[in-house]
């Protein structure tokens, strides 16, 4: 088993890379590795997606499906709190999740943590 740290922060008008970035997040979940994933900058977007069709990848899936999946299976998510605040969000744009709003040192931590850094 590996320990992953998936960095997603590119938005939702980036489709192929953020939903490639939580496809990736799936499949290492799915082949029973340890998956962390940190939402910084306009990646903290993608919590906001509330609808399936929203947001697809060409071959890389509905990011709805893939939040949905994060949701079912307790996947962790950290969100850059300063991104999120400069974006507008609160703490309603983790509910469901398993999400906490962090700062950068914890995702320099998760990275020392990781056996990879994935980065989208």
């Amino acid at each position: 088993m590996s320990k992953y740290l998936i960095h997603i922060h590119s938005g939702p008008d980036m489709k192929n890379k953020a939903t490639l970035g939580m496809l990736v997040a799936v499949t290492a979940f799915k082949n029973n590795n340890e998956v962390n994933i940190f939402l910084g900058a306009d990646g903290v977007h993608l919590l906001n997606i509330k609808t399936e069709g929203e947001v697809v990848g060409q071959g890389t899936g509905d990011l709805k499906t893939h939040l949905d999946f994060l949701k079912e299976n307790n996947i962790k998510l950290y969100v850059s709190g300063m991104s999120s605040k400069a974006r507008g969000y609160d703490e309603k744009l983790l509910e469901g999740f398993n999400a906490e709003f962090s700062m950068p040192d914890m995702l320099l931590a998760l990275s020392v943590e990781a056996d990879s850094t994935l980065c989208y």
